[in-house]
């Protein structure tokens, strides 16, 4: 079947998107930063569908160690044929309050990174696909998250243009979450309201999107495209 290098994939998304690749029967290279006990739950978990997985430590923020990511990953998994570059920050800031340090942070973790990734992954891989993680409110002009935000507008028009470039070998796609991670109390109300107003009526699920990153690693034609799984929250 292959394997994948996850980035960010201790927790959260990136968890249950490793999980899922694993039992489509791919080997998971599950890359972490700071979270190596969750990581190690994770990979025993991956483990137990029956396929390898080994642990990559990594801080995206220096992109010196992107490359050097991927060149560990391929020598662990000679046959990486997927990159999910799931790994994010998420830090609030209007532009009244954004900073040097909070732009060039986000834009350099959810940006940057992804795309020298891409680059080191496409060099070392004859046919394979990647998957960006967006977001489903990248067509909006205003938010209290705006490095955060901007960071994944780029990543979207990076993900149409890698697609371009990297054909017909290496196909490149994106999927939009809205919001999906499990709510903590102080986010219920806002889950609650959210999915009143959403055509679907409801926030989508985490193996939902994980569903979507398989669907777009596992078409072999489609390339250049995005995928929302928002409930619908990207139409309103």
């Amino acid at each position: 079947m292959g394997a994948a290098l996850v980035t960010g994939g201790a927790k959260r998304l990136g968890r249950e998107i490793a999980l899922t690749l694993a039992a489509r029967g791919y080997d998971i290279a599950l890359h972490y930063n700071a979270s190596r006990i969750d990581a190690e739950k994770t990979a025993a978990e991956i483990e137990q569908a029956g396929v390898s997985c080994t642990l990559f430590a990594a801080d995206l923020s220096d992109i010196m160690q992107c490359e050097a990511l991927v060149d560990s990953v391929f020598q662990a998994f000679p046959h990486v044929n997927v990159l999910v570059n799931n790994a994010s920050i998420f830090e609030r800031g209007e532009l009244k309050e954004t900073t040097l340090e909070l732009l060039a942070r986000h834009m350099r973790i959810n940006f940057e990174a992804p795309v020298f990734l891409t680059q080191a992954f496409a060099e070392r891989c004859k046919n394979g696909a990647v998957v960006n993680m967006v977001d489903a409110r990248v067509h909006q002009k205003k938010h209290p998250y705006m490095a955060y935000l901007l960071s994944k507008k780029a990543l979207l028009n990076f993900s149409h243009m890698a697609a371009v470039e990297l054909a017909p070998h290496i196909r490149v796609n994106a999927v939009c979450p809205g919001f999906v991670i499990p709510a903590s109390e102080h986010e219920k109300d806002y889950e609650t309201r959210l999915a009143a107003r959403l055509p679907m009526q409801r926030v989508a699920k985490p193996e939902e999107v994980a569903q979507a990153v398989v669907s777009l690693v596992e078409s072999p034609i489609l390339t250049g495209q995005e995928i929302y799984i928002d409930g619908g929250e990207s139409l309103l």
